[in-house]
């Protein structure tokens, strides 16, 4: 086993796995940690989860040789329908409208996970050590010495900058001394596919409630990916329903748009948190993905930053300036590049979550007459449409242009 890198990262799920695979090729030599093998019944990166991928995303992928091997999965957004329950707010958007051929796609995370890993097993500086678990880390001037145990006996590596990827409740990040700020939602999303009685178009649908928001994604063969969000306190009983009766349920909160919901999947739940990273970065360590920033999922914004942000590290860690990439002054440069793009995704998340989740008279006029003016102002559509296909700001270079713009460069 090689014990010398100048990249760890720790956590291979999307994010950690998605900056190995933009490394690939370089002159940098990568170790990609995770503890779960990717087919474990107990990995929680690559379920059966459908995850919205913005078009931003789609070309970083497209940027990594990536798309080509997803594509084929991927199911393309056509058109998106959020509405307020009970209320008379809506805003459509509409791809054609833009010029665009879809406004994002829905990809199952399984899928994602077998591209990537599969990126990461082609990569010849990249060693994919899994399983195996990071027992003591021992930061120096030079080098980060990572202990690990699981797979070879008292198996250890050197290297010159630790990447944390290991999810919202990072242990490493806790253990590093790496402080966030959480707030807790009291919320629940329980993801699961359904089919509905009529053919989805393309369309997804985000319905916001008094307690929280539905979504529907379309996917292949006629499927759903659906997130239904309700209080925390309450999501015991309803993983515990019968599927015709969460069906019931479900179906009562988001209408009959798509005709009769039936043939529900597997569900699976997630509490939802805000986690902002108080201490993102220190000389030769740094934090990435969720364990960076958790988002509420009400914009599908979560994967999407993530891997805005993987892209961006790659970039300045392959530049011709990365002569040391756990440098201090390389990592901030780094972070003072995705600063904007992060704190407008954080406060645009949690704004909706704030706006859709008070039911006081005035808020829900606001915010109601607020969705029938976006709808009517090509201006004002235009702008959310730029935030929801993740083009706000400046982008990592992988992205290939603004398609809003009439902007194509290739890498």
């Amino acid at each position: 086993m090689q014990t010398d890198y100048d990249v760890a990262i720790v956590g291979g799920g999307m994010v950690g796995a998605s900056l190995a695979c933009a490394l690939a090729g370089s002159a940098l030599r990568i170790a990609l940690i995770e503890a779960i093998p990717p087919k474990s019944d107990q990995q929680p990166s690559y379920d059966e989860r459908g995850l919205s991928l913005s078009l931003a995303t789609q070309r970083i992928l497209e940027g990594l040789a990536l798309w080509p091997s997803l594509s084929g999965g991927a199911t393309p957004i056509e058109h998106i329908h959020v509405s307020d329950r009970g209320r008379f707010g809506f805003v459509r958007l509409h791809a054609a409208a833009l010029g665009v051929p879809a406004l994002g796609y829905v990809v199952p995370a399984r899928e994602l996970g077998r591209v990537l890993l599969a990126g990461v097993a082609a990569a010849g500086n990249v060693d994919f050590l899994c399983p195996a678990r990071v027992a003591a880390v021992q930061p120096g001037p030079d080098r980060v010495r990572v202990e690990l145990r699981g797979g070879e006996p008292a198996a250890g590596l050197d290297c010159r900058l630790l990447v944390v990827a290991d999810g919202t409740r990072s242990g490493l990040r806790e253990a590093l001394g790496l402080d966030a700020e959480v707030k807790d939602y009291g919320q629940t999303a329980i993801v699961a596919n359904v089919t509905p009685e009529h053919p989805h178009g393309n369309w997804a649908y985000e319905r916001f409630t008094d307690t929280g928001p539905l979504a529907l994604l379309p996917l292949a063969g006629g499927r759903c990916a659906m997130v239904y969000t309700v209080p925390s306190a309450a999501a015991p009983d309803y993983l515990a329903l019968a599927d015709d009766d969460f069906l019931a349920r479900a179906q009562a909160r988001f209408g009959r748009r798509l005709g009769r919901l039936r043939r529900l999947g597997a569900r699976k739940s997630y509490p939802l948190l805000r986690l902002v990273a108080r201490t993102p970065l220190r000389e030769r360590l740094l934090l990435l993905g969720n364990a960076e920033h958790t988002v509420h999922p009400n914009a599908a914004q979560g994967f999407n930053l993530g891997l805005r942000d993987a892209a961006a590290l790659a970039e300045h860690l392959s530049g011709a300036a990365a002569v040391d990439p756990g440098a201090r002054e390389l990592l901030e440069a780094y972070h003072a590049s995705r600063r904007r793009d992060q704190d407008r995704v954080l406060r645009f998340t949690d704004g909706l979550a704030q706006l859709f989740y008070n039911n006081r008279p005035e808020r829900i006029v606001l915010r109601d007459a607020g969705m029938l003016i976006t709808d009517l102002l090509p201006g004002l559509k235009r702008g959310l449409m730029r935030r929801a296909m993740g083009l706000g700001g400046r982008q990592p270079g992988l992205v290939l242009g603004d398609p809003l713009r009439g902007e194509s460069h290739g890498h």
